[in-house]
């Protein structure tokens, strides 16, 4: 019992520094974007925020002063440190998804948590995770020409996401057909034109699925966007009512969102656009992606993947040889995806690593076994 007692408040204890450690990084974060974010409201944002998480990590800090535990003096992670690199380089948005998942995957395990939900950490951390998805979106005022360099940022940080996942698709599965092939004893040359057929179907697969997405999605918003006009073509006062009384909903006064409706109104096709995007988070300036741009995006990043365990049988001429690079240059590969992943799902870098290597392997392994049973039994 005394044995399970100390494991409980070594495990205690270990949380409460890991939560620590957490909540100074993420201080340690808003404080920089607060100085790289040129908006001044933002700013002064990221400085409230910054100053909210402070207060969290002293929250932590009494809780291990008194059980007698020494807090470490603090230095940022290595995860932090990338952040911050990477808002300096390329725009405040371009890290706010990773930051809006950390604050879901803090409001989750707070949430669990008696003490810190008592505290309030957990309904902080949704409101903070709340306010982010809000930036992301757009949805914050701002005059200056911020604005445009941060919308750049968060859409370069999506296509990142997206070059992630497509490239990680692409490795995944070529991966596991060649080790299926190896399992069944095919020769060198016959897994290396099965690992380029692999490629190219599935690399045609993406592009074709993200030509029809795009294509269905440009025509649902169009004709969303169309009915939208008519309706405020004809029937001018309930669109200005309507937007008023979105203006309501985000915190104005009757009056103050009356007004507002008035200014949107009176600007012309901008106000309709404005009241389209507002009313359907439809942004007609998405319609411009192009199906076949798309396309060949997803069958570039797709082949890249897939390209990574066929490059050992191009080069090496043992089939044995060539099977054992292969695994281990495909799971080099997955774990350095797994840890871009890690700036997305707001889980470790290690942990998302190691996730990646794991799954893959594993998937891997059953077609393995699966080749060599059907090798086995055709033959």
């Amino acid at each position: 019992m005394r044995i399970l007692e100390s494991n409980l408040e070594q495990r205690e204890l270990r949380d409460a520094l890991h939560s620590w450690q957490d909540e100074r990084d993420s201080a340690a974060v808003y404080e920089a974007l607060a100085s790289i974010e040129r908006n001044p409201r933002l700013s002064r944002l990221f400085r409230k925020l910054a100053a909210a998480e402070y207060d969290h990590s002293a929250f932590w800090q009494r809780r291990l002063e008194a059980v007698g535990q020494s807090v470490p003096a603090y230095s940022p992670s290595l995860r932090t440190r990338i952040l911050v690199a990477l808002a300096r380089r390329f725009g405040v948005g371009f890290v706010i998804p990773s930051l809006t998942a950390r604050e879901l995957a803090d409001r989750d395990r707070y949430a669990n948590q008696e003490d810190a939900g008592s505290a309030g950490l957990s309904k902080d951390e949704r409101g903070h995770a709340a306010v982010m998805r809000m930036i992301g979106a757009g949805r914050h005022v701002g005059s200056d020409s911020s604005g445009s360099q941060f919308a750049g940022g968060a859409v370069f940080g999506n296509n990142l996401r997206a070059a992630v996942l497509g490239a990680t698709d692409g490795l995944a599965s070529n991966f596991c057909l060649i080790m299926g092939m190896a399992g069944g004893g095919a020769q060198r040359l016959t897994i290396l034109l099965t690992g380029f057929a692999g490629l190219i179907a599935g690399a045609c697969s993406m592009a074709l699925g993200e030509w029809l997405s795009v294509t269905n999605a440009r025509e649902l918003a169009r004709s969303q966007i169309d009915r939208e006009l008519e309706q405020v073509r004809a029937a001018p006062d309930w669109a200005h009512k309507e937007l008023a009384l979105i203006y309501e909903t985000k915190g104005k006064s009757e009056e103050e969102a009356r007004q507002a409706a008035d200014r949107l109104i009176a600007e012309g096709p901008r106000a309709v656009d404005q009241f389209i995007r507002t009313e359907l988070a439809v942004d007609s300036s998405h319609l411009g992606v192009r199906p076949v741009s798309a396309a060949s995006y997803s069958f570039s990043l797709f082949a890249v993947g897939a390209l990574v365990p066929v490059v050992p049988f191009l080069v090496l001429t043992t089939r044995w040889g060539a099977t054992g690079v292969s695994v281990l240059l495909s799971l080099g590969a997955l774990f350095a995806l797994g840890l871009l992943t890690s700036f997305f799902n707001g889980r470790s870098p290690m942990f998302s690593g190691a996730r990646q290597i794991g799954i893959g392997a594993a998937a891997a392994l059953v077609t393995y076994v699966a080749g060599r049973l059907f090798g086995a039994v055709v033959g």
